[in-house]
């Protein structure tokens, strides 16, 4: 289908390789939103550089590739980058790109707003990185910054303020780009398109945008009382106030964050396996009760965090049964994928593999998940390895595996192209072994009592040591590496010289397959009509359009309020 396709636009270059001038200045959409996904990939780059270099400390035991302040400061620089940097922005950017194309507006909202809320990142970016050369390095206290580790007493080196000021930074753009969202959302979609007819992405990034609105605010708030116990004398959380205060407001923001970037890739499968599968999706209301049950659940389980901090054993009860409780909205969501799939005419493209990749890693953190939720078992294991191990899964194969999902079903749309497959199938093997390989022995470590955040260890520790272990976990981590390295070469090549897509090159479902690719300037001519959650799959039906090909803007659009 792709071969026979039409050539790209001819305005194809002009809509990429702009002056720089207009990439500062532009309030299109789609240019903010490439370079959001721009920046959170350099950062995925720079975060996956640190880990690598952490890895191969923790290859043998005894290593001393780095010492123990450029170790800490590593370790809090992987958390920080992946999380606020890479993952954060890039569904932001994912969003900003599609979420006014699937709803068949023109722009978003507050076109100026969305600028601002992309150039206070790459500050926030800079913020943080200018730690690592002032005195003392950057942020050594792990991604989270608990006092009292980040007390002025215990760290005065001008980096720890240097990252409270950049997340501070970082909050105020999720808040503006939240508020955008929502209003956009709720006042431009196109005629026909009630609430119960809107893309499940849509809805995804909905409750992505309330979530953030709820727990961006005490985010800042506590990083800013921190700031005041540093700058100013004051007592909120050093060792003569409540240092666990602090932990209270950051993982009240903090597990919240998890779900900040799962649910918009809950959103990109939800796209994806229906129109690979050639079906609809299973249980469309469903899946928006459970967006919804994972938003509230979400923001009455941050305690599970504290489970070792000594709080009351009713409260540890409250958070560990809310906490086995958030998994029911997320089953909902796995068993609905697959009765989508299930009978399906499943078309094995890279997107669909990426789909099953993720549904795959993602289950198994959501099971070890359900492990951690029981206060004895965190309690043991809480400080080790294990943790880390469940964190990975849940944060890659959650988020990692449905943005490379995302890129490999949109990038024809985004690029007039189709990514190379050859290489996307080296891709998806090199990064599902490779990531398999690294985590899932991991949980063997934490089983065995190694700690986290350790710079390194001797030898001899259990029946065989965590030397081989460690050893093999570094050399997997290797092959995520390269297969990030072939899926950047992949875009780069792809961008220019790939097969021409088309406008539909999957007989896709939603609005933004009715348009050109890359889409003009203005999204829409005419808006086709929509009847339901699927409009272009509605005009297959009804024979107005065929299997891979566009409207072409030749559909009339639908009476105003209809």
């Amino acid at each position: 289908m792709a071969t026979l396709a039409p050539p790209r636009p001819k305005n194809y270059d002009d809509t990429f390789f702009k002056p720089i001038s207009l990439w500062l200045t532009t309030t299109d959409h789609k240019l903010i939103g490439i370079m959001y996904m721009t920046t959170g990939m350099l950062a995925f780059v720079i975060g996956g550089v640190f880990a690598l270099v952490m890895r191969v400390q923790l290859s043998q035991p005894n290593e001393k590739v780095i010492d123990a302040s450029t170790y800490n400061q590593l370790v809090s620089a992987h958390g920080t980058t992946m999380i606020f940097f890479f993952a954060t922005i890039f569904m932001t950017g994912v969003a900003n790109y599609f979420v006014p194309l699937m709803i068949g507006a023109r722009d978003m909202a507050f076109p100026r707003l969305n600028l601002l809320g992309f150039w206070l990142l790459p500050f926030s970016i800079i913020a943080y990185f200018i730690g690592f050369f002032v005195p003392g390095g950057a942020l050594s206290a792990g991604w989270t910054g608990y006092p009292p580790l980040t007390e002025k007493a215990f760290s005065t080196s001008l980096g720890t303020d240097l990252w409270a000021f950049s997340l501070i930074i970082w909050a105020l753009s999720g808040i503006m780009a939240s508020t955008n969202f929502l209003t956009t959302v709720v006042a431009l979609r196109a005629p026909g398109m009630t609430l119960t007819r809107m893309p499940l992405f849509v809805w995804a990034q909905i409750s992505t945008s309330v979530l953030l609105l709820a727990v961006g605010a005490p985010l800042a708030g506590g990083l800013v009382m921190l700031e005041l116990d540093r700058q100013f004398g004051t007592n909120f959380f050093t060792t003569q106030g409540r240092p666990v205060l602090y932990q209270h407001l950051f993982w009240f923001f903090g597990h919240p964050e998890v779900y900040i970037m799962i649910l918009p890739g809950f959103g990109i499968i939800s796209e994806i396996i229906p129109v690979f599968a050639r079906k609809p999706i299973f249980g469309y209301a469903s899946m928006v009760a459970a967006l919804f049950g994972i938003l509230f659940l979400s923001v009455a389980v941050w305690a599970h965090h504290m489970f070792t901090v000594g709080m009351n054993v009713y409260v540890e009860t409250f958070f560990m049964v809310m906490t086995m409780l958030i998994a029911v909205p997320t089953g909902i969501k796995f068993f609905n994928w697959i009765a989508t799939a299930w009978g399906g005419s499943i078309d094995f493209q890279l997107p669909m593999k990426f789909a099953f990749g993720f549904m795959a890693t993602f289950l198994i953190g959501g099971i070890t998940g359900i492990y951690l939720s029981s206060v004895p078992v965190d309690t043991q294991l809480h400080q080790s390895y294990y943790v880390v191990a469940h964190l990975h899964y849940v944060l890659f194969g959650g988020t990692v595996m449905t943005i490379f999902a995302g890129v490999y079903y949109w990038f024809p749309k985004i690029t007039g192209r189709m990514l190379n497959k050859t290489l996307g199938e080296w891709h998806f093997w090199t990064v599902f072994l490779g990531f398999n390989g690294t985590f899932l022995v991991m949980h063997t470590l934490g089983l065995e009592g190694m700690p986290r955040r350790i710079v390194t260890y001797p030898g001899g520790f259990g029946e065989e040591g965590w030397g081989a272990t460690n050893t093999f976990i570094t050399l997997t981590s290797f092959f995520v590496a390269i297969s990030v390295l072939i899926f950047l070469y992949n875009l780069v090549i792809s961008w220019k010289r790939g097969e021409v897509a088309g406008d539909d090159p999957w007989g896709g479902n939603t609005l933004e397959w009715a348009t050109t690719s890359p889409p003009p300037p203005y999204n829409f001519e005419r808006v086709p009509p929509v009847r339901s959650h699927m409009p272009l799959r509605d005009l297959r039906a009804e024979g107005r359009i065929g299997q891979g090909e566009a409207t072409k803007q030749t559909v009339e659009a639908p009476a105003a309020g209809t």
